[in-house]
């Protein structure tokens, strides 16, 4: 059933607006003069088909916290044993976000006329990805949907908290590289030539390392614009040439081999894809279905490419251990979880102890790496001023020697 927008009049007199459910537009004015509303304005805001959804929703609704939010507290009133129906109409009304309240005033629409959760939710697929709609359908299926739906959330709220880790660990050195550069650039471009010039006229000849300053400062003041120029049209080319699937795999594998952030992204994409399929296959989604998945959700495309040919391997018979055996960017110790569990019938149970325990190594390499990064920046940023102070203070100590 169809989700209608409406603004109407209270017998006071006062505006009003909301969402109901009905069968038409006139069906809806008629809702709200039983209600003894006057109907203002009546728009419908989502059909059954994915094209009215698209229109109404031309940028993303959930981003990634409010959806693992959402789903915690869809989690929660289904398992309490509230119905489908009723839980998002209870999400309905307490949504705050008009685009987000019209949303699932959708999904309920299309769950009151017959459809099944999952099929619903992939109206919106800019909303729910295949992997989460994979695992709805695996929970209606199975008849347990409020616990698959538990399952997904604590996997949304823990990919959530890895990323924030991350970024945690790597915005301090961010931060105190910008204004590294932003100081460097200052001191070399508008101070060591202010002070120099009062030497030059001298025409003494000044130190080396002065010499080598200024020539860096008259080469940043003229061609500056052409090096950022450079720089941005490398940064333009090489995102251009990252389109290309071929290219953007040997780069990424690249990428793997670099010291320190290689294995940090080795292991972020192996607890990615260790969570993501043992939440598919404790769903009960088929095993190939649930790599394929799970393949999909990996950043770096030479392991997606790895991962892609393991699940050829395991459609031609092979054990998922064996075939992830033989992935070198795959760490070892998820090839070894999985072993267990096809040994012990506890593929989905060992899948995430991999899971838990390769995003433990990730936060543990990510807090290791800010900790050696700070100081190795401060480090390097005092040497840097250092140099500069030294330019502008050896030929005043020249002069001395002069003077004397």
């Amino acid at each position: 059933m169809p989700a209608y927008k409406f603004e109407a009049l209270t017998a006071a007199g006062k505006s009003t607006t909301g969402l109901l459910e009905a069968d038409n537009a006139k069906a809806a004015r008629a809702q709200l003069r039983a209600q003894s509303l006057v109907p203002l304005d009546v728009t419908q805001v989502a059909s059954a088909g994915t094209q009215s959804l698209g229109k109404n929703f031309s940028r993303k609704v959930f981003n990634a916290t409010n959806l693992a939010v959402w789903t915690r507290q869809l989690a929660g009133l289904v398992t309490s044993g509230l119905p489908l129906e009723r839980a998002l109409t209870a999400l309905t009304d307490e949504a705050e976000d008009p685009r987000q309240r019209e949303l699932v005033a959708h999904l309920r629409a299309e769950v009151n006329a017959g459809s099944p959760f999952a099929q619903a939710l992939s109206s919106a697929p800019r909303e729910f990805d295949e992997v989460y709609r994979g695992v709805v359908a695996a929970g209606e299926q199975s008849g347990a949907l409020g616990q698959v739906l538990e399952r997904l959330s604590d996997d949304l709220e823990a990919r959530q908290e890895l990323k924030a880790k991350l970024i945690a660990a790597t915005l301090y050195p961010a931060i105190v590289s910008i204004i590294a550069v932003v100081i460097v650039i200052f001191l070399v471009t508008y101070v060591v030539p202010q002070v120099a010039a009062v030497f030059t006229s001298s025409k003494r000849s000044l130190p080396a390392l002065t010499v080598a300053m200024l020539n860096i400062s008259s080469f940043l003041r003229h061609w500056g614009w052409l090096l950022l120029l450079g720089i941005v049209g490398g940064i333009a080319t090489l995102s251009v040439m990252l389109r290309n699937e071929d290219f953007r795999e040997r780069f990424d594998a690249g990428f793997l081999n670099l010291p320190l952030i290689g294995k940090l992204a080795r292991g972020y994409n192996a607890a990615r894809f260790a969570g993501t399929l043992a939440m598919l296959a404790g769903a009960g989604v088929p095993i190939l279905k649930a790599l394929q998945a799970a393949a999909e959700t990996l950043s770096n495309r030479s392991m997606r490419a790895d991962a892609m040919q393991a699940l050829i391997q395991v459609r031609e018979g092979a054990p998922l251990a064996s075939a992830l055996a033989g992935k070198k960017r795959f760490p070892g110790l998820l090839a070894m979880f999985s072993r267990l569990g096809e040994q012990t019938g506890q593929l989905p149970t060992m899948l995430d102890r991999a899971a838990r325990q390769l995003t433990m190594e990730v936060q543990r390499r990510s807090l290791q790496i800010a900790t050696i990064l700070e100081p190795l920046l401060i480090v390097v940023m005092g040497l840097v001023v250092m140099l500069i102070v030294l330019a502008v203070l050896l030929p005043i100590i020249q002069l001395n020697t002069w003077v004397k």
